[in-house]
């Protein structure tokens, strides 16, 4: 029974990593295109959007399907996923921004929400297999 757990998990993680692969994508391309209409006028935020998808996302994810470890509960792992998800659109909208030439001060917000709701998930799951490696032990 546990290798169909694993064999399932492996698959989820696989999964995961995969749609993060085409978020990557689509984000890369998004920003080539952007800023190909944009005058060339050019923002970092906007062109590497696609790395908070590709390393935070799919990394730690292929690397779940690769170890074969336990994978994170629902609660880590929505929060970990709106972590991710929030960094990427705060960093398009902060390309867009600079690309039109403006600033706003709540773009800011984007940064601390999504690094919380990534740390949160992260403390989440770390919290939880603490305490389950404990009660076990």
């Amino acid at each position: 029974m546990t290798l169909y757990i694993s064999d399932t998990n492996n698959r989820k993680a696989i999964k995961v990593t995969l749609v993060y692969l085409v978020i990557s994508c689509f984000c890369g391309l998004f920003g080539a295109v952007y800023e190909l209409l944009s005058h060339e006028v050019y923002s970092f935020f906007m062109i590497y959007a696609f790395a908070f998808p590709l390393a935070g996302g799919a990394l730690p994810f292929a690397v779940y399907a690769l170890a074969d470890g336990k994978y994170p509960s629902a609660i880590a792992r929505n929060l970990y996923h709106a972590g991710i998800a929030t960094l990427t659109v705060g960093s398009i909208i902060q390309g867009v921004l600079e690309i039109y030439g403006t600033t706003n001060a709540l773009s800011k917000f984007y940064w601390f929400a999504g690094a919380g709701f990534a740390i949160v998930g992260v403390a989440i799951e770390v919290t939880q297999s603490l305490l389950s490696k404990k009660s076990k032990g």
